[in-house]
């Protein structure tokens, strides 16, 4: 039957600041926006509940939390009635997304008064059980899926330290080379927005921080590019020069433009690969150099100069087409996991949708 959100659940406060927890002991866990934040002597919740982000950063994340235990004030507490399992109204809420409810510019929130009309389909309590049961199991596919995923990374830069040290303290002694030895920024722009209408466009929120995948992007006619870009190969690398820190580093396997925001670094293939050389920028070696460049604006970035001033350990080419060839390997294992990982949520919200739109 179709019910609405506050006839199953209702509404709890907390008036705890993230200061309250600082210093303090005892048996009883508290969550903020970002999770686990320690342990206090009390709790404000016997028994297990929903807790909902309504105020600043992930507004209208749902959690479920266990019995004895608190959230901060940050937190709405949705304290579930008789009627449905906690487990059950955790997947509801979550299928709601209620972050379409925040107001509020400077610091979003979201209010139970907005949200509480929500409808959707509520089961028998035996039915509860087996939507909770199911549901689970696919995550459980899903988080396994993730999982393997960081572990192929972490195998990635496990390989390259066991070939070629760690760069800081260069242990195998390569010899230290400037950016000029191994590659160069290659500045060939066009505004030519006809010839290059079916290309893609990447656009630096079109990188993946950290991973330097390429999601999400168009092409230039869909984008309507009014602005210089920077044309890149794949032989080239891009790499974000807005926010250095999130570490944008792509390998593109196309044809392309890039962002204004973004350097195609061409490596010279005399005596750099291009997997070794994006993999060496994706380091701490190359973070900890250019972090020391981007700190002084609102906006942190660093420019063609900057880039240009790294010195890198430099292996035998050799060395550096094995260690391409490993990641290549991976890669394809990698691209098995997400095909199984975009399966499996496909399926969940697809079960979300069946059970409770």
């Amino acid at each position: 039957m179709k019910v609405k959100l506050a006839d199953v659940c209702e509404r709890g406060s907390s008036n705890l600041k993230q200061a309250d927890i600082a210093g303090k002991s005892g048996d009883y866990p508290v969550y903020g926006a970002s999770g686990y934040i320690g342990n206090v002597d009390f709790y404000q919740q016997k028994k297990p509940y929903v807790a909902v982000v309504k105020d600043g950063a992930g507004i209208g994340r749902a959690m479920l939390l266990p019995a004895e235990s608190s959230v901060i004030g940050t937190m709405q507490y949705l304290l579930p009635k008789s009627v449905v399992l906690p487990e059950y109204l955790f997947y509801v809420v979550k299928h709601m997304h209620l972050e379409k409810y925040f107001s509020g510019a400077t610091i979003p929130h979201i209010y139970f008064r907005d949200y509480q009309n929500e409808e959707f389909t509520l089961d028998d309590l035996n039915k509860q059980h087996e939507v909770v049961t199911t549901l689970r199991k696919v995550e459980s596919v899903i988080e396994n899926r993730q999982q393997q995923l960081e572990k192929m990374d972490e195998l990635i830069k496990a390989r390259f330290v066991e070939l070629f040290g760690d760069l800081k303290t260069n242990p195998k002694s390569w010899k230290v080379v400037p950016f000029s030895d191994f590659a160069e920024i290659d500045g060939n722009m066009t505004t030519d927005y006809e010839k290059y209408a079916d290309y893609p466009h990447i656009g630096i929120d079109s990188i993946e921080k950290g991973t330097g995948e390429l999601k999400g992007y168009r092409t230039v006619r869909e984008d309507g590019i009014i602005s210089g870009k920077y044309i890149f190969t794949p032989q080239h690398i891009i790499y974000s020069k807005i926010r250095p820190n999130l570490n944008k580093v792509a390998l593109p396997s196309f044809n392309g433009l890039c962002s204004a925001d973004a350097y195609p670094i061409l490596p010279n293939s005399q005596n750099c690969n291009r997997i070794f050389l994006a993999t060496a920028m994706r380091s701490e070696y190359f973070l900890e150099y250019i972090l020391q460049f981007s700190s002084r604006t609102n906006l942190p970035k660093v420019n063609r100069k900057e880039i240009s001033g790294f010195h890198m350990p430099l292996p035998p080419l050799e060395l550096q087409n094995q260690f391409a060839v490993f990641v290549e390997q991976v890669n394809k294992s990698k691209a098995a996991i997400q095909k199984s990982l975009d399966e499996a949520q496909l399926l969940f919200d697809s079960l979300m949708q069946q059970y409770f739109g």
